[in-house]
Order: C-alpha cells, then structure tokens, then sequence
C-alpha cells in the first residue's frame, strides 16, 4: 500500500507540473494580454497563481478536510518557500551570474520578511483566527498594489519574455509531449485554441485541485503507515515535489541570462505563497466552518525560523556583493538546502 501511494504521489507531481506549464500558466499568459495588464501586474496576480497553484491547492484541501489538516497546508507552503530561497535562487545563479534591479530586490524581500514576521506572530500560539487570516489577505493586496504603481516611483526596464521560454523545460521529451497529446483532447491548447482561454483556465483549475486533493490525501496516508507527522512530509516531499516546475522554468530563464527574473520570480511566489496560498483557505475556513485554525507549532517554527535566516542572508549576500549573485554564491545556498532536508529527515531514520 505504501508502494502504491508513492506511485500516487510521483504520477501527481509529473502531472500537475505538465498541466500548469502547458495549459495552466499560458491561458493566465493570455487572460493577462486581453485584460491588458502591465507586466508587474500581471507577475503580482495572474502569473503568481499560475507558478503557485499546486502549492495553493494543496494548502486549501489540506485546510478544508473534515478532520483539519492546517499543518500539512501550512507546511507544504513553507517547506516550498525554502527550496525557492536556496534552490531555485541557488540554482539560477549558478547557470548566469544575476544583476538585479536593487529597489525592486530590496520591495520583495521587504515584503517577504514581513509576511515571514507575521508567519511567526500567527504560529506563537497554535491557532489561527479570522483577523489574522484577513491580515495575511490585506498585506497581498498592499503587496499587489506597490508592484503595479512601482513604475511610477521608480525608472526601470521590464523583463522581456513570457511563458513561452519556459515550457520546453517540462515540455521536451516524448513522455510529455504523448501526455500533452492526451490532454489536448479534454482541455483546449491556448495557443491553439485561443478564443477559449477561459475554458483551458476552469479546467486547469480543476484538474490541479483533483490532483492536490489527492496529493494530500496520499501525504495523509505515507505519514499513517510510516508513523510520521504529515507536516514532515508536506515540509519535504510535498514542497519539493510542487516547487519543480518553478525550478525547471527558472533554470531555462537563467541560463538565457536573465538570471534576475528568476530570483524575483521565486521570491514573489513565495509572498504569495504565505500572504494568499495560507490566507485564503484560512479565511475561508473561518468565515463558515469554525472560530479558529490549529496549527502544529512543533514540527514548523524551527522551518519558518530557517526561512527568515535564509532571507535575511540572502539579503546581506545582495548588498554586499552589490546586488549580484554568483556561482560561488549560489553553491553556498543549495548546500543549505541539503544541510536542512538532512537536519530535517535524519532524525526519522
């Protein structure tokens, strides 16, 4: 039966991961061009569903099981937010040495310390009520807001580029394009079809929810049969199986030399990630079913407090070396993604 669940959990993960590059994020791509929004907003809103759906997902049906399973949502997300900051960050730059824009680096990060701060400040006691979940949800929409007026705060260039760049990462090999083949039959291609960009978005959407129910539901039963808490396995299997096609996508933007969009890509996953993909399911919750959210505090302060270290040294990695990341840099943050998953599994061996 273990065996069994693991196939689940791999068929899943490649799946979902095919499912979003291919059809999810292009019909956002699309829905963003008729909607006429600007780059920033359009990465702030659509194209942040579209890179964190599986996270988002997985953190809804964990909330909203019968029996409550906050934790396993919660750790999902910040066990994601971790292999963002070391790996793909890490990764990135050591395909091309990134220059980032300092202000719009110094915005993310500002935002994302505050999101980890609140993280913290909601977990200290075990419980999550509806005011906190409204906050979460309030600081989104303030982050939304800064990255569609930043343009007139400040003069910048804007990456050029879009989800074409990207989908050959997942995309090119024939197990993926017999799979896509498949797909196309039940959902419209959006650059085939793309008067129905609409209907290639709802069926995605449903589609990856399918598939993050079932991811829970197999996480649920590996912990059962193993005798391990379930947030051990959203921290580590589940955050590194949904941040795949995050990692995949922002090697093939670094190595085209655009090394700073893939930084800002994972760092503004991350803030919706934790302001939206835990805020919403939590207010959700609150609003109709019950007064509070438990959360297990045991098995993820010590993750949340690794995460707002691993940020906070990124930061003084960027302002000491003037905004820039390395090869030698990035080796350095994904050998602390190695230290942490051992810190974190070792004990369970």
């Amino acid at each position: 039966m273990l065996f069994v669940h693991i196939i689940i959990l791999g068929i899943s993960f490649y799946v979902m991961a095919i499912l979003t590059e291919e059809f999810f994020v292009p019909s956002l791509d699309e829905m963003s061009k008729r909607m006429k929004l600007s780059s920033a907003a359009a990465g702030a809103t659509l194209m942040a569903v579209g890179s964190s759906a599986p996270e988002f997902f997985t953190s809804l049906f964990a909330v909203l099981r019968p029996n409550g399973l906050a934790d396993i949502g919660a750790g999902t997300i910040v066990g994601s937010a971790i292999f963002n900051i070391l790996v793909i960050v890490g990764a990135s730059a050591m395909f091309r040495r990134a220059h980032l824009t300092w202000h719009i680096a110094l915005r993310d990060i500002g935002f994302y310390v505050v999101s980890i701060l609140a993280l913290l400040v909601s977990f200290a006691d075990g419980k999550i009520v509806l005011t906190e979940a409204l906050f979460f949800l309030l600081l989104y929409a303030v982050y939304v807001s800064a990255a569609i007026h930043w343009k007139k705060w400040f003069t910048f260039l804007e990456p050029k580029g879009g989800v074409d760049d990207v989908e050959e990462a997942l995309t090119n090999n024939m197990i993926a394009q017999a799979m896509i083949r498949v797909m196309k039959y039940v959902i419209p291609h959006p650059r085939q079809k793309q008067s129905y960009y609409l209907v290639t978005f709802g069926l995605s959407i449903a589609f990856i929810a399918f598939l993050s129910h079932e991811l829970v539901n197999s996480a649920v039963a590996i912990g059962d049969i193993l005798s391990i808490n379930p947030a051990i396995i959203a921290l580590t299997v589940l955050a590194l199986g949904t941040s795949i096609p995050d990692l995949l996508s922002s090697i093939v933007v670094a190595r085209q030399g655009r090394g700073d969009m893939a930084i800002s890509n994972a760092v503004g996953s991350n803030i919706f990630d934790i302001l939206f993909g835990l805020g919403f399911p939590w207010m959700l919750v609150l609003m109709f079913r019950q007064d509070s959210v438990a959360v297990g505090t045991e098995n993820l302060m010590s993750s949340i407090f690794l995460l707002f270290a691993t940020v906070l040294a990124l930061l003084f990695i960027l302002v000491a070396r003037h905004w820039e990341l390395g090869r030698k840099s990035g080796f350095i943050l994904i050998l602390t993604y190695i230290g942490y998953l051992a810190y974190t599994i070792l004990p369970l061996i």
